[in-house]
């Protein structure tokens, strides 16, 4: 089953302490890169993160957020800095006595200086936030995997609608090949009729040109590997794991061989085909891109 390489998913896990909120982006990408974002008090898990993540995503570039919000039962009152505290006001009495200032140091100028309030919170042990965090994770990363599914499904429809325009013309080609040979042999003649004004023709030698012409313009194999790729793209959109690389070189092959065709030809007809097998897989290659 195909998968997109782009989507996003969005997991949250809540307990009495607070919720981890994450959320996942993900956009193409050649390999698989993961980074993620969290807050500073949880880096120890950032690897185990990235591990969880990259082993259901395979490919792609996938931004992961993460956010603790601590509930309101949780918030601790701040944290007073008494010897800090008691530093400041010695100091500033001392001041006060040395300047002949009358009055006591007021507590609002203690506290105000810098460190003698800190803003409380709750230390969590990484024990405890662990199953939360990840919990929180895997649940983004089914979301994601959903999304990417969905849109997988979507391009497999139609990658297979365009696969089967591109054989159709293909079909044509190959149905057009003999009379281009036939057709050959008989401007030649007409030509050389022309040329001779009654005068007898070496058929021989009108066999060994128009030989030499179906030798030129024979894309049989071609065709034969032409329709073998088809046959492997169309097995690779029923496979379960990703295949997006694959599909990526089969459509550069698929590519070559209808170049080749099209500077074998020098019918019109066919060049016309050609040109619009190109196009069309030129349509394919793009959606390719987008695959896991």
């Amino acid at each position: 089953m195909l998968k997109s390489m782009t989507g996003y998913g969005k997991g949250e896990a809540t307990t009495e302490q607070g919720t981890f909120t994450v959320e996942i982006r993900s956009v193409n990408h050649r390999y698989g890169e993961v980074s993620v974002r969290m807050p500073r008090g949880f880096m120890a898990l950032e690897n185990e993160v990235k591990r969880a993540v990259s082993a259901q995503l395979k490919r792609g570039k996938i931004d992961v957020f993460v956010q603790w919000e601590e509930a309101l039962a949780a918030e601790s009152l701040p944290q007073v800095d008494t010897a800090l505290a008691r530093s400041y006001f010695t100091t500033f009495n001392h001041l006060a006595g040395e300047l002949g200032l009358l009055g006591q140091v007021p507590l609002s100028l203690v506290i105000a200086q810098k460190g003698v309030l800190r803003e409380g919170s709750t230390t969590l042990a990484e024990d405890d936030y662990r199953d939360q965090l990840m919990s929180a994770v895997q649940a983004a990363v089914t979301a994601m995997d959903a999304m990417r599914t969905r849109e997988g499904e979507a391009l497999a429809a139609d990658l297979s609608a365009r696969r089967a325009q591109v054989a159709e013309w293909t079909a044509l080609i190959r149905e057009r090949t003999p009379a281009v040979v036939v057709e050959y042999r008989q401007k030649l003649k007409a030509r050389l009729d022309q040329l001779l004004e009654g005068t007898e023709m070496d058929e021989t030698r009108l066999a060994q040109e128009v030989a030499l012409m179906a030798d030129r313009c024979d894309v049989t194999e071609e065709l034969v590997r032409l329709a073998s790729h088809f046959g492997q793209f169309d097995e690779a959109l029923r496979l379960p794991e990703p295949v997006g690389r694959k599909l990526d070189f089969l459509m550069q092959e698929m590519n070559r061989e209808v170049n080749t065709i099209g500077s074998k030809s020098s019918d019109a007809e066919i060049t016309s085909l050609v040109i619009r097998i190109k196009a069309e897989m030129e349509k394919m290659r793009e959606q390719v891109q987008n695959i896991e």
